[in-house]
């Protein structure tokens, strides 16, 4: 696919997206039954807007990738309802969110699941490789090609802790030659991969590859670090400029005010001391949140929790009837919403909760 099939892209969203925009990833609104609740699905797409996301990021992790199954059936539904979301955001804003869908499975379904995100008009592919644990790096590169001709491509590193799977600095070298690129979400909760990523990135040369963390443990150092290495005898600086995240997916409001700070702090060439204090507590809170304590057990649950306390979901259930809260995972929120309420954006969602739920 070559990059001016990114002219699709309208160019204020393609330039804000550049720029570096808050993404949540968005969950997965279920009744007790564990059917799909579209009230509260279409209100946690209205929350996200309103709190100021650049775009959704919709049938990724933070969904569950079972929305896929044929016995579930709601990976389309799902999809359709935060396009019409969007859709209705999109008649009133000045710039058009970023539509980012999730594309997952060996090739023949990833491809089929890339066609039906274009159809309904997302705008790009978060391409999970975990269901290629055995893959080289050739076969790697040919699904990704192969994707990549359907729709845009965001490659995702997503941590093996929570199903991804180890991706070497020669693949991600390899995977920025690709022109149907238009960023990567990093993720692997690790320090040595993240920077794998950022410098095949530079090394490639490839200045239209935005890079956006995922790594929800160490957000705000993601955002404010400058990435300055020699690359071909010569010193380069990158950064991440903006957030894929499914810890986004809570205190939303508060997020998109954390980014914009950090985008500031960049812009003067200086750091506050209190955004290094709430880069702590926000890695503290997305330890209780992710169920770090219980090897991510809890990861998607722990989201849905907080949700449930502030109104926008019924419960926590999830497709998978086992998937809940980790041992002790109650208790670490307990005590974070306590501890950092300037984090939380409670009373923004108390105001405006009837009115996103409203049909």
């Amino acid at each position: 696919m070559p990059q001016d099939s990114f002219s699709s892209i309208d160019p204020r969203t393609l330039a804000a997206f550049r720029r570096g925009v808050a993404i949540p990833a968005h969950p997965l609104a279920l009744t007790s039954r564990r059917s799909l609740d579209e009230r509260r699905q279409r209100a946690l797409a209205r929350y996200y807007i309103a709190a100021g996301s650049g775009g959704l990021a919709v049938g990724v992790h933070t969904t569950q990738f079972q929305i896929r199954r044929p016995e579930i059936g709601l990976f389309r539904p799902v999809l359709t309802i935060a396009r019409e979301e969007m859709d209705r955001a999109d008649r009133l804003r000045s710039v058009p969110l970023i539509r980012i869908g999730g594309v997952t499975g060996p090739t023949d379904r990833a491809c089929s699941e890339a066609a039906l995100l274009r159809e309904l008009g997302y705008h790009a592919g978060l391409l999970s490789l975990a269901a290629l644990p055995a893959a080289d790096d050739d076969a790697l590169i040919d699904h990704c090609r192969a994707v990549g001709n359907v729709i845009p491509i965001v490659g995702f590193y997503l941590q093996p802790r929570v199903g991804g799977r180890e991706l070497t600095y020669d693949f991600w070298r390899r995977f920025c030659e690709l022109d149907s690129v238009l960023a990567i979400k990093i993720a692997p909760f690790d320090r040595y991969r993240t920077l794998d990523v950022v410098r095949a990135v530079m090394e490639s040369g490839r200045d239209d590859i935005s890079l956006y963390t995922g790594n929800d443990d160490n957000i705000v150092h993601d955002l404010i670090a400058p990435y300055r290495l020699a690359v071909h005898g010569k010193w380069s600086e990158r950064r991440i400029v903006g957030g894929l995240l499914g810890h986004w997916s809570v205190w939303t409001r508060r997020a998109v005010e954390l980014l914009e700070r950090c985008q500031q702090s960049v812009r003067d060439n200086a750091i506050p001391p209190a955004l290094l204090i709430d880069a702590i507590q926000v890695t503290d809170s997305n330890a209780a949140f992710f169920d770090a304590a219980n090897g991510f057990r809890g990861v998607i649950a722990g989201l849905h929790e907080v949700l449930r306390r502030q109104g926008l979901l019924e419960g926590i259930w999830c497709l998978d009837e086992h998937e809940t809260l980790g041992p002790g995972q109650r208790e670490e929120i307990d005590r974070v919403l306590a501890a950092y309420p300037h984090l939380s954006d409670d009373e923004f969602v108390s105001q405006h909760r009837l009115e996103w739920l409203s049909n």
